[in-house]
């Protein structure tokens, strides 16, 4: 067999094997996944009676990939509660989104789905319920951005600045899911709102000298109500241009 014929057998024989390799859940196939998040109103702030269901309009639906410890994507419903998170790979999967408690807490809604190769499928129902938020606590900070370049290989600091628009999250300590995000103004601040007493971690998302996204972490302690806490010290990010 002369080396042109063994060469043409091996790469046939790691065509054959590469659809038997594992990918795991996430991204890079070509199942879907779809449901619907319903809006349980209580008008007045009362639990007592669930009065009235409708299409949850323009809710954050969020999706877990396998036994992975934080979600992989998030998506927005329409106008009639619909959502879907596409090109997904077979395996298991965690979809949830928030809803409100008497007490004002949000907490997780969630559902499992299995999706196999290919297919669609479809998500119970998710249930969400509204209410007032009870807490009327402040928790302020800022997130600056520091820009590195490039320069023969190696990543040297170029200059930093406010980071405007940089999305970050906030959940209760000892929480695996958060339950709030908003984004920084133009001059890199944010703020969450209607906060009860409690401890909090604050989170957001920079890069790292390999180009590979990480999370930074602040834990701060609300302790009495109607007051406005701030962060010990602003987030520095990492930017590679």
């Amino acid at each position: 067999m002369n080396k042109t014929i063994k060469l043409l057998f091996a790469l046939v024989a790691v065509v054959l094997l590469l659809p038997a390799c594992n990918k795991g859940e996430g991204k890079g196939g070509t199942g879907t996944i779809q449901g619907c998040v319903k809006l349980v109103h209580h008008p007045d702030d009362d639990f007592a009676l669930t009065v009235d269901t409708m299409a949850a309009a323009k809710t954050d639906v969020f999706i877990i990939y396998g036994d992975d410890a934080y979600y992989g994507d998030d998506t927005e419903t329409g106008y009639d509660g619909m959502y879907q998170f596409e090109y997904l790979t077979p395996g298991n999967y965690t979809v949830y989104s928030y809803s409100t408690l008497p007490s004002g807490e949000k907490v997780a809604v969630s559902e499992t789905v299995t999706l196999n190769r290919g297919a669609v499928a479809q998500v119970p129902t998710i249930y969400i319920h509204d209410g007032k938020a009870y807490g009327t606590s402040i928790v302020k900070g800022q997130v600056i951005a520091a820009y590195y370049v490039k320069d023969d290989g190696v990543w040297q600091y170029h200059s930093e600045g406010p980071a405007y628009e940089q999305r970050v999250y906030i959940r209760k300590a000892g929480e695996e899911l958060h339950f709030d995000d908003t984004r920084t103004g133009v001059d890199g601040c944010f703020a969450f709102q209607k906060l009860q007493p409690g401890e909090y971690e604050i989170f957001t998302v920079t890069e790292d000298a390999e180009e590979l996204p990480s999370l930074l972490f602040q834990t701060i302690t609300v302790g009495e109500a109607g007051q406005v806490y701030e962060l010990e010290e602003p987030f520095v990010i990492r930017i590679n241009l």
